[in-house]
């Protein structure tokens, strides 16, 4: 049973920093060569639309693994080594980041392209940019800590 705790918990975080990575890294800068804005905004909107779709199935799966294996693997709050507890403080955080998108800038995006609003839109648009690009470099640093904690001390 841990195992497949731990796979679907590694799978879950890989699809989440990596989907983020994709997003920000590659699309993004891309789309910015490639399109004018209001097929910008399109596209976004819809890789969006999936992607966070997704993860409100990820990021749930990724937190109840990681709490499962707290108390089944690590023994437990109290008994745990310093990267779990870095990982669980960054997991919430990147969890609340989500939440924070999900429910704040991509709904008024979403409002805005339905709406006709490009300038709204593109704003909203920005601000999930910013917080995706944070929670990014969040995701990356658990990810660090996570391998030096299981194999560097």
């Amino acid at each position: 049973m841990a195992t497949t705790l731990y796979v679907l918990h590694l799978l879950g975080a890989v699809v989440w920093v990596g989907g983020m990575a994709f997003a920000i890294l590659m699309l993004r800068p891309a789309a910015h060569e490639a399109l004018e804005p209001p097929q910008r905004i399109a596209l976004m909107e819809g890789v969006f639309r999936r992607f966070f779709r997704m993860l409100w199935h990820v990021v749930p799966v990724v937190i109840l693994t990681g709490w499962a294996m707290w108390i089944g693997w690590y023994w437990g709050f109290a008994a745990s080594i310093w990267h779990v507890h870095a990982m669980h403080l960054a997991g919430l955080g990147m969890a609340g980041v989500f939440l924070f998108v999900a429910l704040g800038p991509w709904a008024r995006m979403r409002a805005a392209v339905a709406a006709g609003d490009r300038a709204a839109a593109a704003a909203a648009l920005d601000t999930i940019r910013k917080a995706v690009t944070f929670n990014l470099m969040l995701g990356l640093l658990t990810v660090a800590v996570a391998g030096w904690g299981r194999f560097g001390g």
